[in-house]
């Protein structure tokens, strides 16, 4: 009895590794409305890229820079190429509809990632949710008396007009409305360099007024240590709070230059992206979404500082 049982086991086995070797890859599309220059970006890149390591499967990625036109083409190439699955973030509120329809209309899997647009109708979402964060943001300046009413807080952001950024001042506004407190937002580009000449032009101009700072993307609060630098500003002298997926930002929260900053799982969420679209691709309906990120503070910078260094 034992025999037969043993060359049953020998028999499935052999049959589940031959089932495996003869899986066919399958073709994926990644496509980011992000900036390769963009420190976070690589991060999420590094996750896709994990992913199709660890599965096997092919990952076609792609940045195009704000570019809504361009990212549209992308994606509409991806479907005419009969994709098994497509994970993309959203450029802009609404700019995807169409897109995600022909998908739709044609079966293919599509999954939102980092910016989440409703209006689309996206398999699943899987990120932040970016008026919660703006929430968050605002209100941490407020419980901690960091700010009150009449102040006036200073948003730059990398695109305006981007979804991100709008999501977010969505959050923000319904902090700071009810208590009378002001914000402006302030393009800083995509670009490193321009970014930091256009805050520390920003902060010379303004330094008087601005009682603290909410980035709106990691380009800009990554640039807060050079920009007060420059500036003279001395970390803790204008409180920060914002995005902090990248090695810049831990820094700044660990030399107290910025007082929090949002962890956004960039790895995670682009490999859990690309395996609800594999699952939607297999015929497994994902009928959720995953939310992620945590608000760190100096004591917790060091663990998020461990991981973009990959230690």
């Amino acid at each position: 009895m034992l025999n037969k049982l043993t060359a049953l086991v020998i028999a499935l086995t052999l049959g589940a590794t031959l089932f495996v070797t003869e899986v066919t890859a399958k073709t994926f599309y990644w496509v980011a409305h992000g900036s390769p220059a963009d420190p976070v970006w690589t991060y999420f890149l590094a996750g896709a890229q994990q992913w199709a390591a660890d599965t096997g499967n092919r990952v076609n990625t792609s940045f195009h820079n704000g570019d809504v036109a361009a990212q549209q083409e992308t994606l509409r190439i991806a479907i005419a190429a009969g994709a098994d699955g497509i994970v993309t973030s959203s450029p802009d509120p609404g700019s995807l509809i169409q897109v995600t329809e022909e998908a739709n209309e044609l079966g293919i899997p599509i999954v939102n990632m980092n910016t989440p647009d409703p209006t689309a109708n996206f398999d699943a979402y899987v990120g932040g949710d970016l008026i919660d964060y703006g929430r968050q943001w605002a209100q941490y300046l407020v419980d901690k008396k960091l700010v009150k009413t009449g102040d006036f807080v200073w948003l730059p952001v990398e695109v305006i007009g981007a979804s991100y950024g709008v999501l977010e001042e969505q959050g923000i506004a319904s902090v700071f409305e009810p208590l009378g407190i002001t914000w402006e937002i302030t393009d800083a580009t995509l670009d490193q360099g321009e970014v930091i000449t256009r805050m520390v032009d920003y902060m010379t101009a303004n330094y008087d007024k601005v009682d603290a700072i909410i980035g709106l993307g990691d380009l800009v609060t990554g640039s807060i240590k050079r920009v007060f630098d420059q500036c003279g500003i001395a970390p803790g002298e204008i409180p920060v709070i914002g995005w902090g997926n990248s090695l810049d930002t831990t820094q700044e929260v660990l030399l107290g230059y910025v007082n929090a900053a949002q962890w956004q799982d960039p790895q995670a969420t682009s490999y859990m992206a690309l395996t609800l679209a594999a699952m939607a691709s297999s015929g497994i309906p994902p009928g959720f979404d995953i939310t992620t990120g945590a608000l760190y503070e100096a004591d917790k910078a060091q663990i998020y500082d461990d991981i973009l260094s990959g230690k």
